[in-house]
Parts: C-alpha cells; sequence; structure tokens
C-alpha cells in the first residue's frame, strides 16, 4: 500500500512543490545516454518528472507506480501522450525487454523486508533485455540523514499553483535500523486542512545491496556517487547477468562523464 504523500489525490498534487529542483534527474538521462538505452523503465516513477524527461529527450519510456493519484500527476504532466504509465509495481509488469530500468528519489528504500526487495529485483530482471541495467540510488546508513531530519524542526512552506501557500513539517517517529520511520504532515493554509503520511525506510548497506543483487542474477558493474549529494548516497549501475560487458566508447563516456554532474539540457527542459 502506498504511503499517503504519492496516494492521497490532495497530497500528490503538491508532491512536486516540496522535492526541490530534482538536480539528479540530469544525472539519470545522462546514464541512459552513456548506456545507449533506448526503452526504459522507471519504476516507482511517482508524479513521473523523470520518465517525462527521458521521453522528450527521445527515449521509450514505460513509467511504473502503486499510486494511482501520482500517476494522475505524471499523466497531466505528459501532455504529448509520450510515456506508457502502467499502474502497479515490478512484480505486476507485462513483458517488457527493456534496456534499462531507473528507481530515483530512493525508492530503493520502500522495500522493507528481504522478501520484498527481492520480489522487486526479480521482477525488474524479467524486465531487462538481456544485458539489459538497474541504476538505482539509495541514502549511505553510515550518513545518518534521519538525524539531519529530526534536527529539521520548523515548517517549511511553499506557495503551490492553483492551490496557495502550504505547510510542510517532518517529524522522525521511531529508529530502529535498519528501519527508519517518519511523519510528514501537510496544513493547506487556505482552508485549514491537515493531511499526514506515515512512511517507513529501510537503510541497506553497501555490502547487502551488492550480495542481493548478485543473488537475483546481476552483476554490480559500478557503484557512483550521486553527483548532486556527493558521500550521502550510494548509485548503483546492475546490469543483468548472462550477458558480456561492451563498454561504451570513449566519445560517449566522455559525454556522459560531462553530463553527470549537471545536464544543462536536462535543467533547461526541468525549469520549464
Amino acid at each position: 500500500m502506498p504511503d499517503a504523500i504519492f496516494a492521497h489525490p490532495r497530497l500528490a498534487s503538491v508532491y512536486d512543490a516540496f522535492d526541490g529542483d530534482r538536480d539528479d534527474l540530469a544525472a539519470y538521462l545522462a546514464v541512459a545516454d552513456e548506456l545507449g538505452a533506448r526503452t526504459v523503465l522507471d519504476v516507482g516513477c511517482g508524479t513521473g518528472s523523470l520518465a517525462v524527461l527521458l521521453a522528450r529527450h527521445g527515449h521509450t519510456v514505460i513509467g511504473v507506480d502503486p499510486a494511482e493519484a501520482s500517476l494522475d500527476v505524471a499523466r497531466a504532466k505528459d501532455e504529448a501522450g509520450q510515456v506508457r504509465w502502467l499502474h502497479g509495481d515490478a512484480t505486476t509488469l507485462p513483458a517488457l525487454d527493456v534496456d534499462l530500468a531507473t528507481m530515483t528519489g530512493n525508492v530503493a528504500q520502500v522495500f522493507l523486508t528481504d522478501a520484498d526487495w527481492t520480489r522487486m529485483l526479480q521482477g525488474v530482471h524479467a524486465a531487462l533485455r538481456p544485458g539489459g541495467h538497474l541504476v538505482f540510488e539509495t541514502r549511505r546508513p553510515e550518513r545518518r540523514a534521519w538525524e539531519e531530519w529530526a534536527a529539521e524542526t520548523g515548517p517549511e512552506t511553499r506557495d503551490v499553483p492553483g492551490v496557495g501557500p502550504v505547510e510542510q513539517r517532518l517529524v522522525v517517529t521511531d529508529v530502529d535500523l535498519p528501519l527508519v520511520s517518519f511523519r510528514l504532515t501537510y496544513r493547506f493554509v487556505a482552508d485549514g486542512t491537515e493531511l499526514s503520511s506515515d512512511s517507513t525506510l529501510r537503510f541497506r548497506d553497501r555490502d547487502e545491496i551488492e550480495s542481493s543483487l548478485v543473488a537475483s542474477g546481476y552483476r554490480v558493474r559500478d557503484v557512483r556517487q550521486a553527483p548532486d549529494r556527493p558521500g550521502r548516497e550510494f548509485v548503483f549501475v546492475a546490469q543483468r547477468a548472462g550477458w558480456t560487458f561492451h563498454p561504451p566508447t570513449a566519445t560517449a563516456t566522455d559525454r556522459a562523464i560531462r553530463c553527470f554532474g549537471g545536464c544543462r539540457r536536462a535543467r533547461e527542459d526541468l525549469a520549464q
């Protein structure tokens, strides 16, 4: 069951306003180019920011998410109807044969049990073509991000177009590692309505993730830093096993490296 922040129509409609500039999306666009991906599956696509960006740059994109309210927001962004939107998760996918699967926004941390994590990895594995890649990010446990969250006691206010001022407050409700729980409360100033969303995330270390990938039929090709959050997250580049890896050409690699830290064309699109 998706958290209310994604599943409640009123909360999903203001999600993007509190999600920052999404500088990370430029890096994912660069990775798609680096890997030569023509078809991309965005797992946990949410409100569709990455899926729409990829489609604008010529990729064939499928976005899947279990929260219908978030998909409604995503569809509204996709005015040209370029993205195939699926209501579900990685375990309910049809045969796809995609080149690349992505998980942004630390979606990897919502899978709390080993069984759920494994089912997701296996579902994505089945959706990838032989030699296809899975790229995702996850927070480093040693950075103890929840301590920073707990220190941020004041509300954050955004003026959301068509909605008006909305206040967001985050409270960490439980730390029982590797699980961390928190509550987001939103107050819609115009009518005084308050809505809350409770979430729990799992913080997996690098060795645990690498072992689980190998056990689910992947090869770990690289573990990078998130360029917009250096030292805070792992970015895993895994390849469906059973395929001979051919590194990209020097030209493609150089282009990707230049773009990974902040791709101008992606930023221009996100600003529109």
